[in-house]
C-alpha cells in the first residue's frame, strides 16, 4: 500500500489587523508584482494585437519600442544596441558560451545563479576551463586583469543572496583586453550603473520590469557586435535558437527569431515607459533605495531581525534579505503572512538560511514594504513568548 502523505505542520492561527497590511502583498523575486495599470493597458490593447503576428508592424511596433525604451532607461552610449530573444538567462548563459566567449571566460561566483553561468560555461568542450573567483556567501569578489581571458562574467545582483556589485571592468583593462558580459537579471531597471564599463548587460523581464519570463534581453556594445559577427563567422557550430548573430539581425527588424510571448513584451514596454515617463533609471532606483532604506533600517532596530548581507555597501537595494533569529522560525512567519495575503517572502530555497527575502523592485511601492514590516512584527510577536 501507499503510504499516507506526511502530516503538515499546523499553521498558527495568527491574523494581521489589515491597518498593518500593505496594500498589495506582491513581494516575490521573480516573477515579480505587474502594475494593475500594465494589465489594463494589455486588456484594452487585447482585440488587435493579442493573436497577431509578431512579424508584422503591430507586433514589430511595440517590440521596437522596448528595444528603444530600455536604451533610453538604461542611458546606454551611442552605438549600444538592445538584442532580445526566448528562453530567458538560462538560455542566454548558453548562446553566451557558444557565440560570445572565444576560449575562456572569468567569473565572479558568490550565490546560486553567479555561480550556474561558470558551470555552463565549463562544460562547453570548445571553450577552456573558466577562472572561477568565489567569496563567502553574503560577499562579492572583484574581478581581476587576466591576459588568458576574453570575456569577464560578472553579476550585477544576486537574486539567491541579496548581495549587489556595481560592474566594472577590471583595473587596467578595456574591451581589447576582454569584454564584460553583465548577469543583470533582478537588477536592470532597478540600480544605476555605468553602461560603458559594460558589453553586454543582459536581463529578464519579470523583475524590475514588471513583466512576465521568457524572454531575455542584452545591450550590447559595438566590441560585442564584432566579437558576435566574428565567432559566427568562424564556423563554430552554433543552434539556431541559441545564435546571437541569429538574435541581432532579427532585433535590427524589430522581431525575435522565433515567436515571442507578445503578453510579455507588451507588459515589459508599460513599465519601461513608466519609469522614463517619471524621469528614468534615476526614478526606478530611488524607489528601490527607499524600500531598501525601510527594510535595512526595520531590520537593523529589531531584537529578531538583522540585515542578512554585513557590509551596506554590498546590501541590495532590489532583493533584501533578512536573518530571523533561531527562537522563531522563518518559513512559519512566511506562511503565516500568506495566509494574511502577504506573498512569496521565503527565502531562497537552496540558500538554507532562517530568512526572509523580499523584492524591492521598482513596481512595489515604498509604502507597502513599510507595511510589510508592521506585519511581520505583529507576527514575529504572536510567534515568540
Amino acid at each position: 500500500m501507499t503510504p499516507p502523505p506526511p502530516e503538515m505542520p499546523t499553521l498558527p492561527d495568527v491574523t494581521v489587523p489589515a491597518e498593518l497590511l500593505p496594500g498589495d502583498g506582491r513581494f516575490c523575486c521573480g516573477p515579480s508584482k505587474v502594475r494593475q495599470e500594465a494589465v489594463d493597458a494589455l486588456a484594452a490593447a487585447a482585440p488587435t494585437y493579442l493573436g497577431t503576428s509578431h512579424r508584422q508592424d503591430g507586433v514589430r511596433f511595440v517590440v521596437g519600442a522596448l528595444r528603444n525604451g530600455l536604451a533610453e532607461l538604461l542611458q546606454l552610449p551611442d552605438g549600444y544596441e538592445v538584442v532580445l530573444g526566448n528562453g530567458g538567462t538560462t538560455a542566454f548563459w548558453d548562446a553566451l558560451a557558444f557565440g560570445l566567449i572565444e576560449r575562456r571566460s572569468q567569473h565572479l561566483s558568490f550565490g546560486e545563479f553567479s555561480s550556474k553561468f561558470a558551470t555552463v560555461t565549463k562544460a562547453a568542450p570548445h571553450l577552456e576551463d573558466p577562472e572561477v573567483i568565489e567569496s563567502p556567501t553574503g560577499t562579492h569578489p572583484e574581478a581581476h586583469a587576466d591576459p588568458d581571458v576574453d570575456v569577464y562574467a560578472l553579476t550585477h545582483n544576486e537574486t539567491s543572496t541579496g548581495v549587489m556589485h556595481t560592474p566594472r571592468r577590471a583595473e587596467g583593462t578595456t574591451a581589447a583586453d576582454g569584454l564584460v558580459a553583465v548577469d543583470a537579471t533582478s537588477a536592470a531597471g532597478g540600480l544605476r550603473f555605468d553602461a560603458a564599463e559594460t558589453d553586454v548587460y543582459y536581463f529578464a523581464p519579470q523583475k524590475c520590469l514588471g513583466s512576465d519570463g521568457g524572454l531575455w534581453l542584452a545591450a550590447v556594445s559595438p566590441a560585442a557586435v564584432e566579437r558576435i559577427e566574428r565567432i559566427a563567422a568562424s564556423g563554430r557550430w552554433i543552434p539556431a535558437s541559441l545564435d546571437l548573430k541569429t538574435a541581432l539581425d532579427n532585433s535590427r527588424k524589430d522581431q525575435t527569431y522565433n515567436t515571442p510571448a507578445l503578453a510579455t513584451v507588451f507588459l515589459a514596454v508599460q513599465q519601461v515607459e513608466w519609469l522614463n515617463h517619471n524621469g528614468g533609471l534615476e526614478f526606478a532606483a530611488g524607489r528601490c533605495d527607499r524600500s531598501a532604506d525601510i527594510l535595512y533600517a526595520w531590520a537593523e532596530a529589531g531584537e529578531l531581525t538583522t540585515p542578512f548581507v554585513a557590509d551596506p555597501a554590498e546590501r541590495s537595494h532590489v532583493v533584501g534579505t533578512i536573518d530571523l533569529a533561531d527562537v522563531v522560525d522563518a518559513n512559519q512567519v512566511a506562511a503565516v503572512l500568506r495566509a494574511n495575503g502577504v506573498h512569496d517572502t521565503e527565502s531562497y530555497r537552496k540558500l538554507g538560511r532562517n530568512q526572509l527575502r523580499v523584492a524591492l523592485f521598482p513596481a512595489i511601492e515604498p509604502d507597502d514594504v513599510a507595511q510589510l514590516t508592521r506585519s511581520i512584527d505583529h507576527v514575529l510577536a504572536a510567534l515568540t513568548p
